[in-house]
């Protein structure tokens, strides 16, 4: 039977110094698209992210018979009449969540599936609030993958409440398509605990706003998108910030300095987090015109973090392979919803980090991490991303990581190995 190796690890023992060019937002690519899906004329979007996630994004909307045509290294989006089909999610948040509202406006059946981990990731949220909108969905009872949206050419839309404390996009979800409804949408959030991951929200609110939508979160835990068009145009990608987490943290680890050029001075991606929390973890960060530049302690040291990181949980893995080289105890909390992003991420740490060595206790909502001599040994990424880069970044000081699946890091970075060559070779 054929094993895929293990990816090593590289192992440094200098500061470095390197300039790192990111790629395009997935967050951002994958709104554009879907709201350039359901325009009232062509879109153009300017230096997408071209990795997995977005490339099953395209595809899903072409499925549907949206037109998303090659333009250089950008993306022309027509929008089309909308048809049946079967859509391939992968392991693709954001398509199994945002691409079936879009389909309950085609006149046909359209079925949802993925990969395996993708069957077992939450998704009856979404299909209750599709259905308290007047779709109808047949998926077997399960309320996860696979399941066929019976498409009737048009959603009612109203007012829709859900319990969307195990993740935001299911709010961004029905939220997206919305101004397509007969009656939009108006979503109150039922549950005790709040919304997890916040700005992807007001990223969302954000981008329908760009495109003439009327959208708005009266109240707390509410948010309403009148009915009305979208609007075509062009739509200019920022870098994806949270794909800097392992990079800006190879310098801290190191003692050395990265640079981000075209680091944003607005934005609501959540990355941007990560200039208040590495300054806490005593990273030295400046932004200016030309971007954000870290620069870690002489010596790699690291402070420890207590924090609660509900809002950017796709910084976590990162940060808690920093707090396992820190020079104290650190929490981490709020953290329970995470529990079904790609993988477990909760479970995952724990057992990984206390694979090589570290002294972990994993909590419902929380890790806390106390630091201790780690040591070499198979990082398991559980097909998950951003578990393989937090490996990445423990590996540059710690000899003997091999992390098992170094190719997840398609998901979201097109050639991870390379960028972290280049990095490290200056």
């Amino acid at each position: 039977m054929h094993t895929t190796p293990t990816w090593p690890a590289p192992r440094t023992d200098h500061a470095l110094d390197a300039t790192v060019v990111l790629p395009g937002s997935k967050s951002l690519t994958n709104r554009y698209l879907l709201l350039a899906a359901v325009a009232d004329g062509p879109s153009r979007i300017v230096a997408p992210l071209r990795a997995r996630d977005t490339e099953l994004m395209a595809e899903a909307l072409r499925t549907l018979g949206v037109a998303v045509l090659d333009d250089g290294g950008d993306w022309t989006v027509v929008p089309g009449a909308l048809r049946g089909g079967r859509v391939d999610c992968g392991l693709a948040g954001t398509v199994m969540r945002f691409v079936p509202p879009v389909a309950a406006l085609a006149e046909h059946a359209v079925t949802f599936d993925g990969d395996e981990y993708a069957r077992e990731r939450p998704m009856a949220t979404l299909l209750d609030g599709l259905r308290q909108a007047g779709v109808e969905i047949d998926d077997g009872g399960t309320g996860r993958l696979p399941f066929t949206v019976l498409g009737r050419g048009a959603v009612p839309g109203g007012t829709v409440r859900i319990d969307s404390a195990g993740s935001s996009q299911f709010v961004s979800g029905l939220l997206l398509t919305a101004a397509r409804f007969d009656k939009g949408i108006e979503i109150v959030h039922t549950g005790e605990r709040a919304v997890p991951s916040q700005p992807h929200i007001e990223m969302t609110l954000d981008v329908l706003r760009g495109a003439g939508v009327d959208a708005a979160a009266p109240s707390p835990g509410v948010w309403r998108v009148e009915p009305g068009p979208v609007t075509g145009g062009t739509h200019v990608v920022e870098p994806d910030l949270s794909n800097a987490a392992p990079f800006l943290a190879a310098a801290m680890v190191t003692g050395g300095t990265v640079r981000v050029p075209g680091w944003p001075a607005s934005t609501t991606q959540p990355g941007a987090a990560l200039r208040s929390l590495l300054t806490d973890m005593g990273a030295e960060i400046t932004l200016d015109a030309d971007g954000l530049t870290l620069r870690g302690s002489g010596a790699g040291k690291i402070r420890p973090l207590e924090a609660d990181l509900r809002d950017v949980t796709e910084l976590v893995t990162v940060i808690a392979a920093l707090a396992a080289l820190a020079d104290g105890p650190s929490h981490l909390a709020g953290l329970g919803h995470m529990r079904g992003h790609e993988t477990d991420r909760l479970a995952a740490l724990h057992t990984e980090l206390t694979r090589l060595g570290g002294d972990v206790t994993e909590h419902s909502d929380a890790l806390t991490i106390c630091p201790r001599a780690l040591h070499g040994g198979t990082w398991r990424a559980y097909a998950d991303h951003r578990m393989a880069t937090a490996g990445a970044v423990l590996g540059l000081v710690v000899d003997g990581v091999e992390v098992d699946d170094i190719g997840s890091t398609t998901k979201t970075l097109p050639d991870f190995p390379g960028m972290w060559s280049a990095m490290l070779a200056g």
